[in-house]
C-alpha cells in the first residue's frame, strides 16, 4: 500500500506545478501589454496631432510613393530634401515677427547708452510704445532698428545674446517662452519626413544668426541646414585672436525670390518638397514644384482666430494673396489650420 502511495502523491504533486505553472503563464499574459497585436493591427500614427482628412492623406501618400523603392515616383535618399520657411510656417508670427520682438527689446536694453534715441526715429516711436509711428519710418526705419540691434558685435557675442533672449522673453498673448510657441503638427511632420530619409532645411527671410542658436532644439535642424537674410560678416583680430564681426550692411535677403536664389547657394539640390505660408514664399513654392519628377508644395493657411490668428490677404504680417489665389492651379496643398489641425502648441489641453 505505502508504496503503491509513492508514485500518486508525486503525480499529484507534479500536477499542482503544472496548474501553477499555467496559472503563471495566463497571468502573465492577462498583465502584459499586448504589443504585437498592437503593432500589427494599429500603426503608430506619424502626425498624431493632425485631424484625418485629406491634408493628411495627402502627405502620407506623397511619402509613400517617394519612399517606395521599385515605385514609379521612387525618389533617391539623397534627392528628398524639403525646404520649411519658419516664421508662420514653423512658428508663430502675430502679432509681429519674433526677430521684430527681439529687436525691440534690444532697443530697449541698449537705450541707456544711446541717450539720442529719445528723440531719433524710429527709436523715439518704440521707446513711446507708439507701433504706428514706427511702422511709419518703413523700410528703412526697419532696416535702422535691425543694425542698431544685429551689428556691431562678434558672431559669438550675438549668438549669446539671442539665446539668453529666448530664455527670458515670453510671448506677449501665450506669456510662454517663444520656444514654445511652435507648431506641434510641423514639427511631427518634420520627424516624419526624416524618419523617411529626407533632409529637412528652413528656408526664411529671417536672419539666418537670429534663427541658428535656436533651430536644432526646436525642430531638429542643424544650424548648417539653415538659409535666411544675413548682413556683411568680415574677419577680424582682437590682438592675436581671430574673430568675425557684424557690420550694419546687408548682405542677403533670403525672401521672395531670394528663397530660390538661397536654396540653389548654400543647398545645391532642388528640393522635391516646399512648405511655406505667406507670397514670401511664393517663387520658392513655384521653383521646387516646377521641377520634374514628383513635388510637393504646402501652404499653412491660418484659419484659426481662437487658438492662433486668422489672417491672409490684407494682413501686414504674413500677407497670403496671391499664393492662395494659386495654390489649386498650381496643385499645392492648403492646410486649413482650424480644419486640419487637432492641436497648434504642444501646451494646449
Amino acid at each position: 500500500m505505502r508504496s503503491s502511495s509513492v508514485p500518486d502523491a508525486a503525480g499529484r504533486q507534479s500536477r499542482r506545478r503544472s496548474r501553477f505553472a499555467g496559472f503563471l503563464l495566463l497571468l502573465a499574459t492577462a498583465f502584459a501589454p499586448p504589443i504585437a497585436l498592437v503593432a500589427a493591427d494599429a500603426p503608430a500614427d506619424e502626425l498624431p496631432s493632425w485631424n484625418d482628412g485629406d491634408a493628411k492623406t495627402a502627405i502620407v501618400d506623397f511619402v509613400t510613393r517617394v519612399t517606395s523603392e521599385g515605385g514609379a515616383d521612387f525618389v533617391a535618399k539623397e534627392e528628398r530634401i524639403a525646404v520649411f520657411d519658419n516664421d508662420g510656417t514653423l512658428w508663430t508670427e502675430q502679432p509681429n515677427y519674433f526677430q521684430a520682438m527681439f529687436a525691440a527689446d534690444r532697443v530697449k536694453a541698449l537705450a541707456p547708452e544711446h541717450p539720442d534715441w529719445k528723440d531719433k526715429e524710429p527709436f523715439a516711436s518704440l521707446l513711446k510704445g507708439d507701433m504706428a509711428g514706427v511702422a511709419a519710418s518703413g523700410e528703412k526705419g526697419a532696416v535702422e532698428l535691425v543694425m542698431a540691434t544685429h551689428a556691431g558685435m562678434t558672431t559669438d557675442e550675438f549668438t549669446k545674446t539671442v539665446k539668453d533672449w529666448f530664455a527670458t522673453a515670453k510671448h506677449p498673448r501665450f506669456d510662454r517662452p517663444y520656444n514654445e510657441i511652435t507648431y506641434l503638427p510641423m514639427r511631427e511632420l518634420l520627424d516624419y519626413l526624416r524618419a523617411n530619409d529626407f533632409k529637412t532645411y528652413i528656408v526664411s527671410g529671417g536672419g539666418i544668426e537670429f534663427m541658428r542658436p535656436m533651430t536644432e532644439q526646436m525642430y531638429g535642424i542643424p544650424p548648417e541646414q539653415v538659409v535666411g537674410s544675413s548682413i556683411v560678416t568680415k574677419y577680424t583680430l582682437d590682438g592675436d585672436t581671430p574673430a568675425l564681426n557684424r557690420e550694419p550692411k546687408v548682405d542677403f535677403i533670403d525672401d521672395g525670390p531670394g528663397k530660390p536664389v538661397g536654396i540653389n547657394t548654400f543647398i545645391g539640390r532642388r528640393p522635391i518638397f516646399a512648405a511655406g505660408n505667406s507670397d514670401g514664399d511664393y517663387e520658392m513654392l513655384r521653383w521646387v514644384t516646377a521641377g520634374s519628377g514628383p513635388r510637393f508644395g504646402l501652404i499653412v493657411h491660418h484659419t484659426d482666430g481662437e487658438r492662433e490668428w486668422a489672417y491672409d490677404r490684407q494682413s501686414p504680417v504674413g500677407k497670403l494673396d496671391k499664393a492662395l489665389t494659386e495654390a489649386e492651379q498650381r496643385n499645392w496643398l492648403l492646410v486649413d489650420m482650424k480644419a486640419d489641425w487637432r492641436k497648434i502648441y504642444a501646451f494646449e489641453k
